[in-house]
């Protein structure tokens, strides 16, 4: 294969960003900050809610569930649906969808009327993620520029979970809970009206038909799977309903491989899926979610319950690994140009199982205070390495035409990830004799699986002829692609 010699800037050069390309950036990353800050933003705030309106411990999951359901299950099709048919159009829709759904759930008079707005918000958000993601990697060329605006993406997609944690505390303590689903609202309410001007109209130049079986299998499949680990959290892996929808999902799921695999124009092209920067990519996107996603819940168990500590003094903790990992995601692009999308994955990955691993030493003693803070704020450092860097090397080299597709899979992956985490891997802290003894055991669970999954990762990019170091290019790309 002939390699193109001609001169390619510098990949260490910084872009500089034309005012528009900052304001369509900001829409864009406020967008995504929006809908990462409503994952947490609830969470301090759910006794309080759950008082005022009346529900029981047991329904409060559905809090969650009613917002993580939709937007995890409908991400790969409305994904598509914006490849075909406007991602602008569809990203508009579901940010009014998601504002004027917050407002439903601010203004809550009933549990029914709280959990359809957090159901409406799951759509919203499930219609924004990938488009937004689109957009940003369709009006950012693939290089330098395109590396900065994913840095800054996954900086604030980062920042917003731990964000949340401090401002649920704050906001519910000053304005009561309904201010948590307010300033969601508020957000919609400043970025839907600069959208219009200024994001460009795109999607794929054919128009061929929606996959309709793969729709509706996956999409099917994805609810019935993130329903039944959402439920064993509360009812265990043993009651019916949870074994019932985990098999109807993994069922849905494996028709729909059958499914696109015989129709012209499939959901998902299965021959994306295998290419290595596609599938190990996602790989360790998954496991960096779900596992950061469990140590934050099992974290606040251990600090509020073992410690003590207040819900705003845990929700500070937080607050100080956001900052870093805001600082990370400032030099996120020039590291990833410096030592190439794989080895900062790897790498990144490696530093979250080994910092993690390090909070095995927390005990019941004051200074477990200093120990845990210091490493949850570094393993969030190398998280968002992860972030920037997986989401990266999915998306290069893939055609404008298939970026709906392939962020569609990233942001399944975040969603998926984020709600799977906490089910499988918390309810062993949960149901342990003593919470201590179940935080010792999470974390060594969750340290084996980010090691294991860092080894799998470097194995399975391990490029011909480029070795994976840079994915800012066509040609690099397609050494990596499995054939």
């Amino acid at each position: 294969m002939a390699i193109d010699t001609t001169p390619k800037p510098s990949p260490l050069d910084t872009p500089r960003l034309s005012t528009r390309d900052r304001l369509v950036l900001f829409v864009l990353c406020a967008a995504q900050f929006m809908v990462a800050l409503d994952f947490s933003v609830l969470n301090v705030a759910l006794p309080v809610l759950g008082a005022d309106l009346g529900m029981s411990q047991w329904a409060l999951q559905w809090a969650v569930t009613a917002f993580a359901l939709p937007s995890g299950g409908f991400l790969l099709l409305f994904g598509r649906v914006g490849d075909l048919y406007g991602r602008r159009r569809l990203f508009l829709t579901g940010l009014a969808l998601f504002g004027a759904a917050s407002l439903l759930a601010a203004f809550a008079w009933d549990p029914a009327s709280f959990l359809t707005g957090r159901a409406l918000q799951g759509i919203g958000a499930a219609a924004i993620v990938p488009t937004g993601m689109s957009l940003l990697t369709t009006t950012f060329a693939e290089g330098p520029a395109r590396d900065r605006a994913l840095g800054i993406s996954g900086t604030l997609l980062s920042l917003g979970f731990t964000v949340g944690m401090v401002a649920g505390g704050v906001l519910t303590d000053a304005f009561g809970w309904r201010s948590t689903m307010g300033v969601l609202a508020l957000f919609a309410l400043v970025v839907l009206p600069l959208a219009p001007g200024l994001l460009p109209e795109s999607r794929t130049p054919e128009r061929p038909r929606l996959d309709v079986p793969g729709a509706v299998t996956v999409t099917g499949g994805l609810l019935s799977v993130i329903y039944a680990l959402s439920t064993a959290a509360e009812r265990g892996f043993t009651h019916v309903d949870v074994i019932a929808t985990l098999v109807a999902g993994l069922a849905l799921l494996t028709a729909f491989v059958l499914v696109e695999s015989r129709t012209e124009a499939p959901l998902v092209s299965l021959p994306m899926l295998r290419r290595r920067t596609v599938a190990f990519g996602n790989l360790g996107g998954l496991v960096t979610f779900s596992m950061m996603s469990t140590l934050v819940f099992v974290l606040t168990l251990y600090f509020e319950e073992t410690l003590g500590l207040s819900a705003f003094r845990t929700g500070l903790i937080f607050g100080v690994a956001g900052v870093l990992s805001a600082v990370a995601g400032a030099y996120a692009s020039k590291v990833i140009g410096r030592f190439g999308a794989r080895r900062t994955l790897v790498g990144s990955l490696a530093g979250q199982g080994v910092l993690t691993g390090a909070l095995l030493g927390l005990n019941t003693h004051a200074w477990s205070v200093w120990l845990a803070t210091a490493a949850v704020s570094l393993a969030c450092v190398f998280h968002l390495g992860v972030i920037v860097s997986y989401g990266l090397t999915v998306t290069s080299g893939v055609p404008d035409t298939e970026q709906g597709l392939a962020t569609g899979l990233v942001t399944s992956t975040q969603q998926v990830g984020i709600t799977i985490g906490i089910p499988l891997l918390g309810v062993l802290a949960t149901t342990s004799s003593d919470l201590l003894t179940g935080l010792h055991t999470v974390l060594a669970v969750e340290t084996t699986i980010v090691l294991a999954t860092a080894v799998l990762v470097a194995l399975g990019l391990r490029g011909r002829g480029t070795d994976a170091e840079s994915v800012s290019g066509p040609v690099e790309a397609e050494a990596l692609d499995a054939r």
